[in-house]
């Protein structure tokens, strides 16, 4: 049970980049105020640093996780099953699989897709995307809008609803709750790693602090090309915005 007058932090989208996730991780350890920590899924994938962040970050015990399309993808591969990834990004998929710590596949399987909790008599859903009938995650909605998300929950008892998968900040606010995505921590064409505070106050008031933590991610973007990464041009352009030709 998370203390009257809460601080917890949201993190999602890490996709294997454990420069960005430490810098993170650093800035809420020295921030003394954060009791919890949520993650939204996509610890591994597109980044290659796959046993360095969950080294980071399943040592640790006030982190709560939600399950990842990526992390999915790689599990089944490990699993023999088809990852429901195709061409380059399943090259990708079995490269990160074939380097996975197998001491790590444990706690991967134990994550949950979706995660409820009561915070001072809020109603939080954690979720790393929309999902449907099925729980399977519901295409990525490019132009989102309050109340096209309140027509997605209008099931739900969720007061805040928190998301990840897609790699841009959501903040809406409707009558009925509260939306939130902190960003892709570990995807972005700065060197910055966001994450969200929040402060739920004993009067269920909710205050929202959207966070960007300046990191060197030189090494971590010419490394892609010393460990001949499957689809790195891809990678390095579409999620880093070509960042590493600065350092070529």
């Amino acid at each position: 049970m998370i203390k009257i007058g809460a601080n917890i932090a949201i993190i999602a989208d890490i996709h294997g980049n454990s420069a960005a996730l430490k810098a993170v991780l650093d800035r809420i350890d020295k921030d003394k105020q954060i009791e919890h920590i949520y993650c939204l899924g996509d610890l591994i994938g597109i980044g290659h640093e796959t046993n360095d962040v969950l080294e980071l970050l399943f040592s640790r015990n006030d982190i709560t996780f939600v399950k990842g399309n990526h992390d999915e993808a790689i599990l089944n591969i490990i699993d023999g099953k088809e990852p429901g990834s195709f061409g380059e990004e399943r090259e990708h998929h079995q490269w990160i699989a074939s380097g996975l710590d197998k001491k790590f596949i444990p706690k991967l399987l134990s994550m949950p897709d979706m995660h409820y909790e009561k915070i001072n008599g809020k109603n939080f859903l954690f979720v790393h995307y929309h999902l449907n009938e099925k729980d399977k995650l519901l295409p990525i909605d490019n132009q989102p809008t309050t109340e096209k998300l309140d027509a997605t929950y209008e099931n739900s008892e969720a007061d805040v609803i928190s998301f990840g998968h897609h790699h841009i900040v959501h903040h809406f606010r409707s009558n009925k709750r509260l939306y939130l995505n902190p960003s892709s921590l570990g995807c972005s064409h700065k060197p910055v790693a966001p994450y969200v505070k929040l402060h739920v106050g004993s009067n269920e008031q909710v205050d929202v602090s959207f966070i960007e933590v300046p990191y060197d991610n030189k090494d971590f973007l010419l490394s892609y090309e010393k460990f001949d990464v499957p689809a790195r041009d891809f990678i390095l352009k579409v999620f880093h915005g070509e960042q590493h030709l600065q350092y070529v």
